[in-house]
Parts: C-alpha cells; sequence; structure tokens
C-alpha cells in the first residue's frame, strides 16, 4: 500500500490538533474514522507513528521528523495558494519592478502615483535589491522592468537612459556653508563628514579628489544608503555628498541642499528584460517614469535658481 494524500492530511491533523477527537472535528469525520486511517498510516510507513499513553497520542521522534518534513511541503502549497488569491485581487494586472532601494525611497513614490491616475485596477509590487542580486535578478527575466545606476546593461536587457544629475553638498541646520550658493570641495576641509561606504563607486571618486587636492576630512560615519546617510545629517552628526533625488526628500526637515562646484554625473537607467513577454502596461509605466524624472528635473532647476537669487 502506498502513502496517499489522505494518510498525509490525517496525520498532519493529528500532529496539529493533538488528539483523535480534535483532528476528526478538524477533518469534518468521526473518532473512528481517524483511528483506522492512523492505523492504515502506520502500516504503510512501517513504525508506530505515536505511544498511546492513558488514551493520549504521544509522537514519537520518527513522527516529529515527518511532520518536518510535511510543514514544508505545506508552506509550499501555502504559497502557491497565495500567489493565486493575488492574482485575483489584481484582476486587470500586475507589474513586478525591481530597483536599487534608492529609487524605491524618492523616484519611485510619484511614478506609482502618476501611473495609478492612469491605471488605476493595476497593482505595482515593488522589489528592492542591491548589486549585484539587481542585475542577476533582472538577467533572470523575474521582473517586468528595473532601475539602476550602472552603465551597462546586464546580460539579457536593454538600458534605457531616463535622467542625469548631479550629486549635490547636504547640510545640517545652521551649518556655517549655508551662506554659499555653491560649495567647493576645500570648502570641506576639516568638516565633519558623512560618507557612503567604501565599496560604493562614488565614495571611492570623492575619496580620490579630495585627496589630490589636500581636503582633509574628519570621517564621522559611513552608511549604507543615501537615505541613511541623509538621515545622520539632518541630526546634525555633519555634511555629506548625496544623490540629489534622496536629498531633496529631506529638504527642508533639518536638511539643506547646495550644488558642488565639481560635477558628480548621477546616472539613472530603466532596465527592460529581452526575453520577457512584452507588456503595453510597462510601456506605459516607463511614461510615468520619464513624466516623473522631468518633473524632479525641473524642481533641482527651480532649486538652483532659487539659490542663486539668495545670493544676490
Amino acid at each position: 500500500m502506498a502513502l496517499t494524500h489522505r494518510h498525509v492530511e490525517v496525520f498532519r491533523a493529528l500532529m496539529t490538533a493533538g488528539s483523535v477527537t480534535k483532528a476528526a472535528q478538524l477533518l469534518f469525520t468521526s473518532q473512528p474514522t481517524i483511528s483506522r486511517e492512523l492505523a492504515r498510516v502506520e502500516q504503510v510507513v512501517g513504525f508506530a507513528l505515536f505511544d498511546r499513553e492513558k488514551g493520549r497520542l504521544r509522537p514519537t521522534l520518527a513522527a516529529l521528523t515527518l511532520f518536518d518534513e510535511i510543514k514544508r511541503s505545506y508552506e509550499g502549497l501555502e504559497r502557491v495558494a497565495s500567489t493565486a488569491a493575488s492574482l485575483r485581487t489584481f484582476k486587470d494586472g500586475q507589474l513586478a519592478i525591481i530597483t536599487l532601494p534608492a529609487f524605491a525611497h524618492s523616484l519611485l513614490p510619484g511614478t506609482c502615483s502618476r501611473f495609478h491616475l492612469q491605471h488605476p485596477g493595476i497593482s505595482v509590487s515593488i522589489s528592492a535589491q542591491e548589486s549585484p542580486f539587481l542585475e542577476e535578478w533582472l538577467s533572470a527575466q523575474r521582473y517586468d522592468l528595473g532601475l539602476t545606476e550602472h552603465g551597462q546593461a546586464p546580460a539579457g536587457t536593454t538600458l534605457v537612459p531616463l535622467l542625469e544629475v548631479d550629486e549635490v553638498c547636504a547640510l545640517p541646520d545652521g551649518h556655517r556653508l549655508l551662506k554659499q550658493s555653491v560649495i567647493e570641495l576645500t570648502d570641506l576641509h576639516d568638516e565633519n563628514f558623512i560618507s557612503l561606504s567604501a565599496t560604493d563607486p562614488y565614495r571611492s571618486q570623492l575619496d580620490e579628489d579630495f585627496s589630490k587636492l589636500c581636503v582633509a576630512r574628519r570621517m564621522v560615519a559611513e552608511a549604507p544608503t543615501a537615505v541613511s546617510v541623509c538621515g545622520l545629517v539632518r541630526h546634525g552628526l555633519g555634511v555629506a555628498i548625496v544623490n540629489p533625488l534622496t536629498a531633496m526628500d529631506f529638504e527642508g526637515r533639518n536638511l539643506h541642499i547646495r550644488p558642488l562646484s565639481v560635477s558628480y554625473p548621477f546616472r539613472i537607467s530603466i532596465v527592460l528584460p529581452q526575453h520577457r513577454p512584452g507588456s503595453p502596461l510597462a510601456n506605459a509605466f516607463v511614461a510615468a517614469l520619464q513624466q516623473e524624472a522631468a518633473y524632479v528635473l525641473n524642481a533641482l532647476n527651480d532649486l538652483k535658481k532659487t539659490r542663486a537669487r539668495e545670493k544676490r
């Protein structure tokens, strides 16, 4: 006799409920039926699953081991059921987006708002991931589109330039450099400085340029993301150089932005999978991204004009 789904179901009910009576209630059947099914299960597997003690069932070590395996199987089934429920909920479709964490905080909220106005029945699923996993998952065609700051397209994808802006200087309330409309790198000599992690390419370029100019900063902290760097700045720990999208989210909340005299381009590109079925919804989302990018660029230009007027 082979082990059947019914056998597994009865065993799982007994392990979950802890008694024949409660297992019968879970399966909407009688106690004698559960007892007979348990005897069949033990006959099939060839060993006792429970010790009987004064009318109670106590799982054996073998039963506990078998139950662990069954739980893993049911977790897979539950994930399938959850996915099916999601597909029922998103009646008109769903877009899967993967992005660097910085864009999940800055560029995508406004984009999703624009997209939702035009396509209210569509759900957008956003996953944030750092490199190199971002590129690996995009190459695996697991997402409808992605956002990256890298200039090279991952294998099996197409890169579409979206936005290029310059890194900015972030200053806390009351800082002496707020009186300046543009910050020179030499202005940051002997300043408390908050930096991105040592592996970040912008960090490497900045460290090299500061070294060439013999500008000595006091490195008070480093953090893995621009969001965490800006959080440290607005609490007064020091100054930083970060991408303007993240800095704009903090502008006016104990943090202020000033352009740099040196250009450090911050490039954002859309990544489209080449081997995933094309989607009109993905094209519509790209259009919303382009609209949001134009809005961000105009906002940065307005900020520069405001600083220029303040200087005069």
